[in-house]
């Protein structure tokens, strides 16, 4: 065979894009969950890429592409001749590569919907099946020469493939595995339970929509040759049908984004940030079985049933069937994902070979294949998986114990006090005295003896705590008030609290949010000087506005102080220009 330098380039870079996406996956599965189950995320999306890729060479590979009708065969180690599979002017291994890339993304699907209380061995184990059979079986159907391509079934890049395969393993092993502590309650309602940082889950999301391109547009395989034209009237180049791949792709997740981001606002009275992150994500599912076979107005309609199917497939999934799914992966690739497979059998242009859809005059022939290969896929996936989930959770247990489950997965799993450690103070001791040292300190024996006084302080020299929670946007004003008095000394923190005020109410991922905690700004000053009501009248001044929510302000005694360099104390603590 006579090799294609651009089609292997191009074949290799979308491997390498789709390799990417395993960051995406992991830094948006972290951002949507917890703080205390971050490094067991991390860890979760890296071993299912290492497990998957030795499996998947070892025997997956063969059972996926070796000839046969239901399954390919076994063929150990990928030693046999595969040629007739391989694209044309594309290296076997060039191609290896690309689906390998594939196989690990569909396990990958399965960790956000099991998040936060599976066991770390557990996952490693069903990780290593979904790459070494289910996945493979199933994609021989479609991919690899197996009975469902015969009959003209299409999946272009992996809708019903990858994406249908992992969303349903997922749900399975969410129903087996059982919500997360707290997370209904004795009614069976759902409580909110936010995820640590959107910041991260929108990141992932663009690292995904970046790597898609190689995910749909590396489906092409090539970048030279033909292939049929629309409506099977002459012929395109590979060239161009990339182009309309990616741009059916890029506007299909554009519209499920503003679709999803409209839904909410109409629905929650707001438009949720996580909805519309996963908005975008249902795009992307949507268009993959498709995006070489429809024009850019099937992509268009498919984005607006993505985004309106993601939050209605999530609330159902949480709220009716009653399923934890911290990332709402069931309602992203499953429902999705056999939406996108559907929807080859209505908006299909006939381009690239693929039947006509309903809409463009191909009648119901293949929206019937269609139908028949999301069924027997869904059937082989949902068996294979429960019987696996079930032997697991029998065997070496498939949720930790729920001690760990509070506490995070993070240490008792993997020995990590915090994944974000290096944000927290330290409790380490240090070596010596000297590590204490800096230029012009003094001795501690040199400075004036400590006396604490009581509270009974002569000459009006009272001291007082003033601790105020306001709004963060006040600050500055706040700051201003108070070195205008005489106030230069306040410890600053930004908190988050509720106190009694009353309102709309807030939704996260569609579950009312029971106890609103909003941020705020505490400060704290420790006067005597200053008369305690001119710092009261000055902060309430500064920080008024007539409306709920404007703050409170704390007043305490305060017994002593106790100066640390000079050992003062009392009034005298609190003077001098360096305090």
């Amino acid at each position: 065979m006579e090799f294609s330098p651009v089609n292997t380039a191009w074949v290799l870079i979308a491997a390498a894009l789709v390799f990417f996406m395993q960051a995406g996956f992991a830094i948006l599965e972290s951002g949507l969950t917890r703080a205390k189950n971050a490094g067991n995320i991390i860890m979760k999306n890296l071993m299912d890429f290492c497990i998957g890729t030795p499996i998947y060479w070892f025997v997956g590979f063969g059972i996926m592409f070796g000839t046969g009708s239901l399954v390919g065969g076994i063929d150990l180690f990928t030693r046999g001749d595969y040629s007739a599979v391989t694209p044309d002017g594309v290296p076997f291994y060039a191609f290896f590569i690309f689906q390998t890339v594939f196989c690990a993304t569909a396990a990958t699907i399965v960790s956000g919907a099991m998040a936060e209380r599976t066991d770390f061995r557990a996952y490693c184990i069903y990780s290593a099946i979904i790459s070494l059979i289910v996945y493979p079986v199933s994609g021989h159907w479609i991919w690899g020469g197996g009975w469902l391509a015969d009959m003209g079934f299409h999946d272009f890049a992996g809708s019903c493939a990858v994406h249908m395969v992992g969303g349903c393993a997922a749900l399975v092993g969410a129903i087996v595995l059982g919500p997360r502590i707290g997370k209904y309650d004795k009614n069976g309602k759902p409580r909110a339970i936010p995820g640590h940082n959107l910041t991260m889950a929108a990141l992932g999301v663009f690292i995904l929509w970046f790597c898609w391109f190689g995910f749909n547009g590396g489906s092409t395989v090539a970048m030279e040759g033909t292939t049929v034209a629309a409506g099977g009237v002459g012929e395109i180049t590979m060239g161009a049908l990339a182009g309309s791949v990616f741009s059916t792709t890029n506007l299909c997740a554009a519209v499920a984004t503003i679709v999803a981001m409209m839904f909410t606002w109409i629905k929650y009275k707001k438009p949720d940030v996580s909805m519309s992150l996963n908005g975008t994500l249902a795009g992307l599912v949507m268009v993959t079985a498709s995006t070489d076979c429809i024009d850019m107005y099937g992509a268009a309609i498919e984005g607006i049933i993505a985004g309106i199917a993601v939050v209605v497939g999530i609330e159902f999934i949480d709220k009716v069937l009653k399923v934890d799914d911290p990332v709402g992966a069931v309602g992203v690739h499953g429902v999705n994902g056999l939406l996108g497979t559907f929807c080859v059998g209505l908006f299909s242009t006939g381009q690239n070979g693929v039947g006509k859809g309903l809409f463009y005059g191909g009648g119901f022939t293949q929206l019937g294949i269609q139908a028949l290969g999301i069924i027997c896929v869904l059937a082989w996936v949902g068996v294979m998986m429960t019987i696996t989930f079930t032997i697991l959770k029998h065997t070496v247990g498939l949720r930790v114990e729920p001690e760990i489950e509070i506490a995070g997965l993070d240490q008792a799993e993997h020995g990590l006090a915090s994944a974000y450690a290096g944000f927290e103070i330290s409790t380490s001791e240090l070596t010596s005295d000297s590590d204490y040292d800096v230029i012009g300190s003094e001795k501690m024996e040199d400075s004036v003896p400590a006396v604490v006084k009581s509270l009974d302080v002569p000459d009006g020299k009272k001291i007082t705590k003033v601790e105020i929670l306001m709004k963060q946007e006040r600050f500055e004003k706040l700051k201003k008030a108070m070195n205008e008095i005489g106030v230069t000394g306040m410890t600053v923190t930004q908190v988050l609290g509720c106190g009694t005020q009353k309102g709309a109410p807030e939704y996260y991922r569609g579950v009312p949010v029971e106890m609103q905690l909003l941020p705020k700004i505490q400060v704290e000053m420790v006067i005597s000087k200053v008369p305690t009501m001119d710092v009261i009248n000055a902060a309430r001044q500064a920080l008024y506005t007539g409306h709920i929510g404007d703050g409170k302000i704390f007043v305490y005694d305060v017994e002593d102080v106790v100066k640390v360099r000079t050992g003062e104390s009392g009034y005298d603590a609190l003077q001098g220009a360096d305090d």
